[in-house]
């Protein structure tokens, strides 16, 4: 059965605009039945969604209650003052140097978060703009979308204002906010549940079919290697991120100070160490289509992006919070990079790239692929969320870290978090080989 059929199928049952249980089932037993012969591609699922959603427009707009009507426009009139009102505000806290002095004032995770914080209530009052105005066209499919990004930038909002007031009555109002929106969108546009069906329904039928032919995780043809996807691509930062920590540990104890323990864990929790994970994720984005080139080309790459990674980490660390975890100066062309990376620390890299790309990567895509089949999206999607709040988490304790050095006092409320359950002795057990110069920093 060639493509066009699936193509095909999924044209006829939206014709009508609309999309329900059965047409799912259609579409989804039309793909089954193709991916006897061969799986459908990346390429093939994304233009089967592509299709539902262009031509699935929900209800028309004439049979709106007369709420939902009067919704609309207040929708324009709002988000339309709200926008004048952000433009006004920014412009006349630019020209106060408002930002500059707020962060002589706060940490710089407070003056972020309440930089986000305003920059979610501006593209809120732009999504609402834009979602009147389609509701009153009658792009009911169109406008359910638009609230679909409000619901993220609703979320968004929500941390923030839980991190600068803690739990009140605005957060609980947005909450309710929230679950309006998500009512709202479902109803707008009685498609998308079915929507959501069909694209979970391709998902768990391809990977179905790649895990009974032994090819879950691999690129389609002509690809590269692997499939750069999400799942992927987390399972081998969080393998590098560990196996990284491992090898510094035991390069420090053998080579830098023999029998010496030293945590180099660069989280809060866990034995983790990003730079190694985000340079595993950077290497095999580079070198998924070159894996089988010649090991010198490999080693090259890699240590080019692992020695520019190492210098940005190192950089960025600094100048945010005034933090320093190796100086190379006294190495071969360490002072030429400002102790940031080296020659040799660039090499170690360029190995470790090699062994990875070229051994290590065939071995732990098995490993990752012992996650049932049935459970890898879910899982992941669990584990992810974990490790994005401790990065989170560790970025914003080791900036207010940096400020309490600086001799500020905690006043925001997440600020005393910070304070209270990561103080300096907490942060400097915890980073052993860091240290903190706030002259170093955006502070100064």
């Amino acid at each position: 059965m060639a493509e066009r059929d699936v193509l095909e199928v999924v044209r006829e049952v939206v014709a009508d605009g609309t999309l329900d249980e059965q047409d799912v089932e259609a579409i989804l037993a039309t793909a089954r039945q193709r991916s006897k012969e061969q799986p459908l591609t990346t390429k093939e699922r994304n233009e089967v969604m592509r299709i539902v959603r262009e031509r699935t427009k929900g209800l028309a707009f004439s049979k709106l209650p007369m709420p939902l009507r009067i919704l609309s426009i207040l929708l324009i009139v709002t988000g339309a003052l709200g926008i004048a009102s952000g433009i006004v505000t920014l412009h006349s806290l630019f020209n106060s140097n408002f930002f500059v002095a707020m962060l002589e004032k706060v940490t710089v995770t407070t003056a972020v978060v309440v930089t986000i914080a305003a920059a979610c209530l501006f593209i809120a009052a732009l999504l609402s703009f834009f979602i009147g105005l389609r509701l009153i066209k009658g792009l009911r499919g169109a406008a359910s979308a638009l609230i679909n990004t409000n619901i993220a930038v609703t979320i968004v909002s929500l941390v923030c204002e839980l991190m600068l007031y803690g739990i009140g009555f605005l957060l609980l109002f947005n909450f309710a906010h929230l679950v309006a929106q998500i009512a709202l969108s479902t109803y707008l546009n009685p498609s998308l549940t079915y929507e959501s069906n069909l694209h979970a329904g391709l998902r768990e039928l391809d990977t179905e079919v790649h895990a009974k032919q032994g090819t879950l995780g691999l690129a389609d043809p002509g690809e590269g290697y692997i499939r750069l996807d999400f799942f992927n691509l987390f399972w081998t930062f969080m393998v590098g991120s560990f196996i990284g920590l491992i090898v510094e540990v035991i390069f420090h104890m053998v080579v830098i100070e023999p029998g010496v323990y030293q945590d180099r864990a660069g989280l809060l929790w866990g034995p983790f160490s990003p730079i190694y994970g985000i340079g595993a994720v950077l290497m095999t984005i580079a070198l998924n289509r070159f894996k089988d080139r010649n090991i010198v080309f490999i080693f090259i790459v890699c240590t080019i992006i692992g020695g520019a990674f190492e210098y940005f980490v190192s950089w960025f660390m600094e100048i945010s919070f005034g933090a320093t975890a190796w100086d190379y100066s006294d190495q071969f062309l360490g002072d030429l990079f400002g102790g940031r990376t080296c020659l040799l620390y660039a090499s170690m890299f360029g190995v470790l790239g090699t062994v990875w790309i070229k051994l290590l990567l065939p071995v732990f895509l098995r490993l990752f692929n012992l996650i049932p089949w049935q459970l890898r999206y879910s899982v992941t999607g669990v584990c992810a969320t974990l490790m994005l709040v401790n990065c989170v988490m560790t970025l914003q304790a080791l900036d207010n870290w940096g400020a309490r050095v600086a001799g500020h006092v905690p006043e925001a409320w997440i600020e005393q978090f910070y304070a209270e359950n990561f103080g300096d002795d907490v942060m400097a057990q915890r980073f052993q080989s860091m240290t903190i110069d706030p002259e170093k920093s955006v502070r100064s």
